[in-house]
């Protein structure tokens, strides 16, 4: 099967295409750095010749609110023109759990602009929905620091390891289409706060955590139900403390 991954340098995409290729599949990592750019269109008609299922990992450079706006915009505009004249069965694509419960986000009503113009598309798709990666802990803990101090939020999360996104996203691509929304998480469901000073620790970082229930995550006050996905997810095994302290072993 031919499978182009759009984004497949980024952190995901290059798992994906890793495992797609184990599995036999003819697989496009595609990328500006490739010669095949989604925001501009080009090289998508030629990567997209013959191919049976795209998959868009690809994430905004930017997160100020036009910016990615703009970027989903054109990217999924373009991509679906490509698909659609290329004749590819299934379209799938990368969001996050929550989206239409964080819209105070510019980044995440512009992850519902791309999901509603991939349903509104001609060609068959599935949007797999993830919780937040633990390799973004640190990113978190640095947009709550305020000097020596990390405030965040105790609301719940169920962050996921990439390299099981990138499974379960193999594991979507050479399905059927569902022409619907599905779940992946990680296996736990804890707190933020605690979450993040778990990595804190393990890297012997001395900030510490201050539990604030009004501190936003990226602008969005959050609830227990914010990040965290429904019953019919599907759940990946990595816990956050082995994945840190094989980590430590690298």
């Amino acid at each position: 099967m031919k499978i182009v991954v759009i984004g497949g340098s980024g952190l995901i995409g290059s798992k994906l295409v890793a495992k797609l290729r184990h599995k036999g599949h003819e697989v496009i990592a595609a990328s500006p750095s490739t010669g095949i750019n989604a925001v501009t269109g080009e090289g998508l008609a030629t990567a997209l010749a013959g191919a049976q299922v795209v998959v868009d990992v690809a994430n905004s450079p930017s997160f100020e609110d036009r910016a990615v706006l703009e970027f989903f915009q054109a990217s999924s505009c373009n991509l679906l023109a490509a698909a659609t004249a290329a004749g590819v069965a299934h379209y799938v694509a990368l969001s996050v759990v929550g989206t239409e419960r964080l819209l105070d986000s510019g980044y995440f009503r512009a992850k519902m602009v791309q999901e509603d113009l991939i349903k509104a598309g001609k060609v068959p798709y599935t949007i797999l929905r993830a919780t937040q990666f633990f390799e973004f802990m640190g990113g978190i803990a640095q947009a709550g620091t305020q000097g020596d101090t990390v405030r965040l939020t105790s609301a719940l999360m169920q962050p996921i390891v990439s390299d099981d996104v990138a499974e379960a996203l193999a594991d979507v691509a050479v399905a059927e289409p569902i022409n619907d929304i599905a779940e992946v998480a990680g296996p736990e469901r804890r707190s933020m706060s605690e979450l993040v000073q778990q990595a804190l620790t393990a890297a012997k970082d001395s900030r510490q955590i201050v539990v604030d229930v009004a501190a936003p995550y990226f602008g969005v006050l959050l609830n227990d139900q914010s990040l965290t996905p429904g019953a019919g997810a599907r759940i990946m095994p990595t816990r956050f403390g082995d994945w840190l302290a094989q980590s430590a072993q690298r």
